[in-house]
């Protein structure tokens, strides 16, 4: 059985349409319900029937899933939708009738399609912005609106506010009124592209949720989109696409990848139609963006043909014929990577630090066992044998951001870092504990050791760090605790599992089920509660709004024996380096800024609205400008010697050139029309959105305090502890 992730923040807030009926040859909706609830009943961790009480949440969960911000259903709307399906949903869903989720759903839709009429008029008035009232800005606990007057005052208010918050705009893109009315529009585009299977995709992932908050029903798309991920490559032309006024539009080119190699596809193509090999070319104006990735996609060495629009056509009826044959793209920019970084200690003294950067625990498990198939520790393995080779006195972990993976992997990597025993615990529905173990005695490395986690070090990663800090191996520094995630979950797909839905293919989709909770080798869970930090540094992630406990439905907290391991012999100076640390935070300019953001961000959600008044908001953006402009003068007056910092990659880590010194990268900026859908179709094919004010950097890791204090922590622990020999040979596990 294979034991996959499920983490990162799952978002109910999706747009479905049933506009399309079921081709010849397609699992049959309501077969695919069928199955789902049967597997939930049966499969799950908890084992709970699909009984009332599921069905009333279910429901509740469904309706907030869709009207996510409380706006387009009203309080009579929901009334209704509770009289009739409150107690019934769970039986529709086991008898296969498919008709709850598509008759909510019109009726979600007419809401919608009512109210962008409505807004779209709105718009036009004329409004002064001088008034004294504000707007809520999160409506997820607020009540529904009584009826369709009390839903117009609202929405009036959120029309002022959002025109407002469009004139403050310094460097507009068009008119407010204008940009609204296109935003309106969008909203209108995606709804009307949606398809049938959309809408039960998005009703059976919130019957999955509704167990607990990482079980999710996936579309044929969706798997293989997980499956990508979990491998790190697929087979393409290597093109990033975005959706662009009906188009899919060429946002990015992989390097190395077909598209790139042949030069003729540009950035800024978009894309008008596409045919496989010799077949006829299909229509992709106005097409899903998935669905144009789904056809652009295909086995390795086949060929597509595919028309654009050039970027620099000055006729836009010009089309231009790509003719590309697909090859397999490494998404490289999720492989574990490490810095060697140069730092002057004590006396003058120049100490090399190792710092490892791992995005998730990857593995291919189509591979598996197969020479050449990624594996996050095998890799994590020739790092640290380079690392060791550069001569660095200590190691960090950076598991920040690290929503998890595989859970063979975690108990592998753990494995590099101890002599052997217990890594983890798991139980399922039978409540028997099972404990897995590390069984290789070698050690990869037995130098001081700390691994940096936040608040989004999920899943794998809390497995990991929390086996080190039992051990007591390593110290953990960043946030309060980590995620709080500690369930397992495996993939069925369906077609395979209920083969009487066809032929044993995907095209059925796959639900992700959690069927165990895992434990700490000391006893406890890492669930809801997380891995508590030996060393906690201040972080505008560390915030209760992020976390297993913000989900809808966790699973609860509990515990289980202690299995048998032996402790790391070395002491980690835990009280001194705290002081240490504690002592410098106190000091330092960026984590002041970071306790003080943290402040307003309370302040402002607890406020939870924004004002209707130009001056007052014009006072505020003034406010917050003089606040950045002393904050940038004094950076630049305290400015500090940055270390020297060299990249080194899975591609350069087994040559024997000098590794290169990375210079730090200009910071670059997402402009608002960057603010798209995006689709990977040779890399990743999530979907990406950054605010237009935060900074992103690449390689650079200037302003990165936690990365500085964490490497003063390294420090400190290095020259507290006893010299130690570190081998230079290594064996792979």
């Amino acid at each position: 059985m294979k034991l996959l992730r499920s983490v990162c923040l799952p978002v109910l807030a999706f747009l479905v349409v049933a506009t399309s009926g079921r081709g010849a040859g397609e699992p049959d909706p309501a077969q695919i319900e069928i199955s789902v609830g049967r597997l939930l009943e049966q499969g799950h961790y908890t084992r709970h029937k699909l009984d009332e009480k599921i069905s009333q949440q279910f429901l509740k969960n469904y309706l907030e899933g869709l009207d996510y911000n409380r706006l387009y259903f009203t309080q009579k709307d929901i009334d209704l939708f509770t009289a009739k399906y409150g107690k019934s949903l769970s039986t529709d869903v086991l008898i296969g009738n498919t008709e709850p989720a598509f008759t909510i759903y019109e009726i979600y839709k007419k809401r919608l399609e009512d109210r962008i009429a409505k807004n779209k008029e709105l718009v036009k008035e004329k409004f002064l912005f001088a008034s004294e009232g504000s707007v809520q800005i999160n409506r997820q606990k607020a009540a529904w609106p009584k009826d369709e007057a009390d839903a117009d005052r609202l929405w009036r208010a959120r029309i002022e506010g959002e025109l407002l918050q469009e004139a403050l705009n310094k460097h507009p893109l068009n008119p407010p009124v204008k940009t609204l009315t296109r935003r309106y529009d969008q909203v209108l585009r995606y709804i009307h592209e949606q398809t049938k299977e959309d809408v039960i995709k998005g009703f059976l992932t919130v019957l999955a949720q509704t167990y607990d908050p990482h079980s999710e029903y996936m579309s044929k798309s969706e798997l293989e989109t997980f499956q990508i991920n979990m491998r790190l490559a697929l087979v393409g032309i290597g093109a990033v696409l975005r959706s662009d006024e009906g188009y899919a539009k060429i946002a990015e080119l992989v390097v190395g990848g077909p598209a790139a190699k042949d030069g003729r596809i540009k950035v800024g193509d978009r894309v008008s139609a596409v045919a496989q090999g010799e077949k006829e070319y299909v229509d992709a104006v106005d097409m899903k963006l998935d669905k144009v990735v789904e056809m652009i996609r295909g086995k390795k060495d086949t060929v597509v043909r595919i028309q654009v629009i050039p970027v620099n056509a000055a006729d836009p009826s010009v089309r231009k014929v790509v003719e590309i044959k697909r090859d397999e793209i490494k998404l490289k920019e999720q492989e574990a990577h490490a810095e060697v970084i140069e730092r002057v200690g004590v006396g003058g003294n120049v100490v090399r630090l190792g710092w490892i950067i791992l995005p998730s625990f990857y593995a291919d498990f189509e591979k598996n066992g197969e020479s050449g198939a990624k594996s996050t520790t095998k890799d994590v393995l020739a790092l640290i044998t380079r690392l060791k080779a550069e001569g660095v006195q200590g190691l960090v972990m950076d598991l920040r951001r690290n929503g998890g993976g595989s859970l063979e992997e975690a108990i592998n990597l753990t494995g590099l870092f101890i002599k052997k025993g217990p890594v983890v615990q798991t139980k399922g529905a039978d409540g028997v504990p099972h404990v897995s173990k590390d069984r290789d005695p070698t050690i990869s490395w037995d130098g001081p050791l700390v691994v940096c986690t936040n608040r989004l070090s999920a899943s794998a990663s809390e497995i990991f760090a929390a086996a080190i800090q039992d051990y007591g191996r390593g110290l953990i520094v960043g946030d309060a605790s980590t995620f709080g995630k500690g369930t397992v979950q495996t993939m069925l797909e369906i077609g395979k599992v209920m083969p009487f839905l066809g032929n044993g293919s995907n095209d059925a989709g796959a639900l992700k089920l959690t069927i165990q909770k895992f434990y700490r080798i000391a006893g406890g869970s890492t669930q809801l509660k997380g891995v508590e930090s030996d060393i906690r540094l201040p972080s505008l992630f560390d915030q209760v709004e992020i976390g297993e406990g913000a989900l809808k439905g966790p699973l609860d907290y509990d515990t289980v024996e202690p299995a048998d391991y032996e402790k790391w012999d070395r002491s980690l100076f835990k009280k001194e380096l705290s002081a240490k640390s504690a002592a410098r935070v106190a000091a330092d300019m960026e984590f002041r800024y970071i306790v003080e953001d943290l402040e307003m961000i309370k302040k402002r959600q607890l406020e939870n609205k924004v004002s209707l008044n130009e001056k007052s908001r014009r006072m505020e953006i003034e406010q917050d400008k003089v606040k950045k402009d002393a904050r940038t003068a004094a950076r630049a007056k305290n400015a500090q010697v940055e270390p020297k910092v060299y990249a080194l990659t899975l591609d350069n880590v087994s040559k024997k050139e000098e590794l290169k010194l990375v210079v730090n990268e200009k910071v670059e900026k997402k402009t608002p029309d960057e603010k798209v859908e995006e689709k990977k179709v040779a890399a990743t094919d999530e979907e990406g959105e950054t605010d237009e004010d935060v900074e992103v950097t690449v390689k650079a890791s200037k302003n990165d305090p936690i990365k500085t204090e964490t490497l003063n922590i390294l420090c400190d622990l290095i020259s507290l502890s006893v010299p130690v020999k570190v081998e230079t040979a290594s064996v792979v596990k």
